[in-house]
């Protein structure tokens, strides 16, 4: 364990840090776009990491509640909790302002995002902080990449793992000597922008809580297997030249459409969607292709040309046939 202690104060603290951070834990049905929050929980810090106040909420899913083995609540403890849409007002005023701090803080934020999706509003975040990704900054000798390892790092007994408000109690205690540590050092915080959905789809309804569950004990529900392209690799996208049927995509990042929308939207134009980064791949699309992802660093080492959303989405308009 590493003790630290409160040297770097309010007057040596880096200006560039945020003024306030809500650190996040949030329970699901599962790891799929059509997944749904069973719970929710919410530590707001101040500038420094000290906590401000907490707030937790079950969440009805309006289907079975997937793997109860894992967070422990059943249909029958979600069936009278509040919908999303009742509790997305309180959601956002406690995320709104502030840095979202999450470990793995991208699956917290995509549910999140979805959920706010469906309730046809906008979830007030710009940005996020990935504690995995921060504690690599760090190089904080860690056995893996687990809460409960960081937690043990800095002495944070977890009560319960796997429940909301505890796995954000103790996300929120190992944060703080982390964020002194990033302080002291002036390390420049892995922050990410966060992109709301602007485009859903919704997926076909799924069984109400007590019907049958996607899940069995001791795996995920994979996920969704697409066809094989059917056109040969022409190679990597030419900035001058349109896309061509049969290129390799791959996506990095939010998107302001929703992920399964855009790919679905490459395959039917012909291309392949690549699922990482390798020398064969045509293109990589991202919105932030300065983040230190694995792929945009594969991306940037084996020269792979980036474009943002928004350019890809023109390029979609007009793509070639394949050769022959």
């Amino acid at each position: 364990m590493t003790m630290l202690d409160d040297r770097t104060t309010a007057a040596t603290w880096p200006a560039a840090y945020p003024q306030g951070y809500a650190v996040v834990d949030v329970e699901t049905t599962g790891l799929a776009r059509d997944d749904r929050i069973v719970s929710a929980a919410v530590y707001r810090l101040d500038a420094q990491g000290d906590v401000e106040d907490h707030w937790y909420t079950l969440v009805n899913p309006e289907r079975d509640p997937g793997p109860v083995w894992i967070h422990g609540l059943t249909g029958d403890m979600l069936a009278g909790a509040p919908l999303f849409t009742q509790v997305a007002e309180e959601f956002a005023a406690r995320l709104d302002g502030r840095v979202l701090v999450a470990h793995n803080a991208m699956f917290d934020w995509q549910m999140i995002a979805r959920e706010y999706a469906r309730a046809e509003r906008t979830a007030p975040v710009r940005q996020r902080l990935c504690t995995i990704a921060l504690s690599k900054e760090l190089a904080l000798p860690l056995p893996n990449h687990k809460l409960e390892s960081l937690a043990a790092h800095f002495g944070v007994v977890q009560r319960q793992a796997h429940n909301a408000l505890d796995d954000a109690r103790v996300l929120a205690e190992a944060f703080r000597p982390s964020l002194h540590a990033a302080a002291e050092r002036n390390v420049r915080l892995p922050l990410l922008e966060c992109r709301p959905l602007t485009e859903w789809a919704p997926s076909p309804a799924r069984p109400a809580a007590g019907g049958p569950s996607s899940y069995r004990a001791g795996g995920w529900r994979p996920s969704r297997k697409r066809p094989a392209c059917p056109y040969p690799n022409p190679g990597r996208y030419e900035s001058d030249k349109p896309l061509k049927q049969g290129m390799r995509v791959a996506f990095s990042g939010d998107t302001s459409v929703d992920r399964e929308l855009l790919e679905d939207r490459t395959v039917e134009a012909g291309l392949h969607v690549a699922t990482s980064v390798s020398r064969l791949t045509s293109l990589l699309v991202t919105n932030d292709p300065d983040a230190y992802t694995s792929k945009t660093v594969k991306a940037k080492s084996f020269g792979t040309p980036i474009v943002d959303e928004a350019a890809y989405a023109h390029l979609l308009r007009d793509v070639a046939p394949a050769d022959g």
